[in-house]
Order: structure tokens, then sequence, then C-alpha cells
């Protein structure tokens, strides 16, 4: 059952120019997300900066009392979507709750820039990062996709993963997308794929479709969270029974009456902070786990 703040949310959602609609205006979309995340309250932190990060732009954030290490972020948004100002808000959370650094990357969208330009970006981002200290991945819907895509091109580098309902299928096989599609179809999913695909032959490759990849049991601890009334529902929890298999530490957790999107909206959906609170707790643990604490 839809928690009453996500059946509002879906209302509102049916109300909206939907991506595969004639005239959506990519452009016009971006430049709105921008300002209404401009609008949103955000939380201080101790140093905010952009930096250059083997050629990729990024926002790094380190709190006060910073641990060692960072977060890379990889924000959602379809591939399409999103930058590092409409995730500020939530990177700050992000790096206030670890006590840890994030480094937001602003990748390279389609229909500009198709695929493998935004997890080439993430590598060079991978690259360039040399400070002491645990190195973890977190990325949410597509931001999930090249946090794992990321993890599975540079084995070893990361030291834990998170995924916050991983957008993962581009076929679109499962059963979520016809029972729990609730403000995001088949249609919407399809269309993000056709734009970051460059050709029909990437809906295939496993460094755009990680499901397929051979490498699975090479990632590190891995924190797989999904929304109960979310089409992604089922590729995400699929992937927590691939690693399993394999033999990968994992977490997989459903977030009941929530919808895909959650996460970024601490002040509309009561279980964002949860969620942040537990990955932040995932994190923690893993460095508890390691000789000498990190």
């Amino acid at each position: 059952m839809l928690h009453p703040e996500a059946r509002l949310a879906v209302e509102q959602y049916d109300g909206e120019p939907k991506v595969f609609e004639d005239g959506f205006d990519i452009a016009t979309s971006r430049a709105q997300a921008r300002e209404a995340a401009a609008a949103e309250p955000r939380e201080d932190v101790a140093e905010v900066r952009d930096v250059d990060a083997g050629g990729v732009p990024c926002r790094l954030y380190r709190p006060a009392d910073a641990l060692p290490g960072v977060v890379v972020h990889l924000h959602g948004g379809g591939f399409v979507f999103h930058d590092v100002d409409v995730h500020d808000a939530s990177a700050r959370r992000l790096a206030n709750r670890t006590r840890t650094a994030v480094l937001s990357v602003d990748y390279r969208r389609p229909p500009e820039h198709p695929f493998p330009a935004a997890p080439d970006d993430v590598d060079a981002v991978l690259g360039w990062w040399r400070e002491d200290g645990p190195l973890f991945l977190h990325g949410d819907s597509a931001g999930g996709n090249l946090a794992l895509v990321a993890a599975l091109r540079n084995p070893g580098r990361a030291a834990g993963l998170v995924l916050v309902y991983p957008f993962l299928d581009p076929a679109a096989g499962f059963d979520s997308y016809d029972t729990a599609a609730e403000g995001f179809d088949r249609r919407e999913a399809a269309w993000y794929w056709e734009q970051y695909a460059a050709a029909p032959a990437d809906l295939e490759d496993p460094d755009l479709a990680p499901l397929r990849s051979d490498r699975l049991a090479t990632l590190p601890p891995t924190l797989v969270v999904t929304a109960e009334h979310d089409p992604l529902r089922d590729e995400g929890e699929h992937l927590v029974s691939l690693l399993a298999q394999a033999g990968v530490t994992v977490v997989g957790t459903r977030y009941l009456g929530q919808v895909h999107g959650f996460w970024r909206h601490d002040r509309v959906f009561p279980a964002a902070e949860p969620l942040m609170g537990q990955a932040a707790a995932f994190l923690h643990g893993l460095r508890s786990r390691t000789p000498g604490g990190w």
C-alpha cells in the first residue's frame, strides 16, 4: 500500500509532461530541476568546493572531523537529467551522516554524450582520487547503475557499494514493471535507455546492463535498497540474489509504501532520512571490519 506522501507524489507525477511525449523539452526540464533544487534548504558542510577530477567536473563536500576516505556519489536522473546542483542538498546530507568526504560527479549525460561517456568519466574520477582511506561508491537510480559498473570496471578499487533503487535492466523484463509501476512506467524507462545507448548493441553491453556481467563476484560488500512501488524494484532485488549466489557480502532492503525517487526528498518522504542513516551505518560497519578501522 502506498504511504500517503507517496500517493500524493504519484498524483502529482500523473499531471506532469512525460519524457516520451512529443514536444518534451530536455533543456527546460533540466533547468526546472535546477531551479527547484536551488530553493531547497540545505545543511552546512565544513568545506564545499568544485574540483576538476581528472578532467571531470565534481563537487567535493568535506564535513568537520571527516574520517579518512571518500564516498563517490553518482546522481540519478535516468542518465539524462540532474547534476551536482540538483543533488547538492542530498550530497551534503550524505557527507554529514557518513562523516566522510563526498565527491559528487558531474558526469556527461545523453543525448549529447551517450554511452560510454558517463562510465568513462567515472573511471577518470576514480583514477584521479589519491587520498588515503577507503573509497566507497554510492548512486541512486541511473547513478546506481554507474556505481555498480564502476565497481565492476575497477575491481578492488571500492571498499563498499551503496545502490539506491538502481536502474539496471534495459529489457524491462521483470514483473514489477507491470505490478509496481506507480509514478514511473515502462515507456519512460525505455525512453531513458534509448537516450543513453549510442547503438542498439549497447543495450546488451555489461557496462550498460550490469546484470549481464560475469564479474559480479569481484564486487565489494554491497547494500541494495529498493522501493515497494517502483518498477525497478525487481531488478534491484534480482541483483541481490545474484550477488549472494556469487559469494558477495550483500544486504538488500525494500522500503514499504515508497516510490522511485524518495531517497532525495527528505522533506517529503519520512523514509528518506532513515535510508540515509542506513547507508551511513553500512559504510561505518565496513570501516569497523577492516584492520585499523581506516
